[in-house]
């Protein structure tokens, strides 16, 4: 059995269950739970020294990429809602596992006095900053246009437009 096939197999296969969850969702309560990388990302050390601010780093993406700039050694600081604590969490866990300096910075990117102070405390917790990835991000499903409310299109565009700028 080729490499390939090998790693393919060993992560679960659809179909999955429905798992409708109340935004912006727990990765913690998902069946199967996602793979970011927890057990399979080895590090090589490339970032070695350097300190990164990652917006959405509780979940998804943000995860992944927090749990591999640790193991490439950098000092990890994420941002999340405060509802995503649990999540967070075990992401703050995983980057200090690997030995590096771990910073939770809840709150909304919303808010642009968040954001101001939230470059400030990352630079200040971590002695500095080099690597910043915007991943926060918002959308919601809807049948059709017309049930798009305001209130969804201002959060959504205040957290994918707004906050990187």
């Amino acid at each position: 059995m080729s490499d390939t096939t090998q790693r393919t197999n060993a992560f679960p296969t659809p179909p999955f269950p429905e798992q409708p969850q109340t935004p912006p969702g727990l990765a913690s309560e998902m069946q199967p739970v996602p793979d970011h990388g927890e057990k399979s990302y080895k590090g090589n050390g490339r970032l070695a020294g350097k300190k990164a601010l990652i917006t959405g780093g509780d979940s998804g993406i943000g995860r992944a990429v927090a749990i591999a700039y640790a193991r490439e050694g950098a000092d990890v600081a994420i941002n999340y809602l405060p509802e995503e604590e649990k999540d967070a969490s075990e992401v703050i866990a995983l980057i200090k596992a690997e030995g590096r300096n771990a910073v939770a910075l809840p709150g909304d990117v919303r808010d642009e006095t968040f954001c101001q102070n939230l470059v400030e405390d990352a630079v200040t917790k971590l002695g500095g900053l080099d690597i910043l990835v915007n991943n926060a991000g918002r959308q919601q499903y809807r049948e059709s246009l017309e049930e798009l409310t305001t209130e969804d299109f201002d959060a959504t565009f205040k957290t994918n437009v707004y906050a990187p700028f």
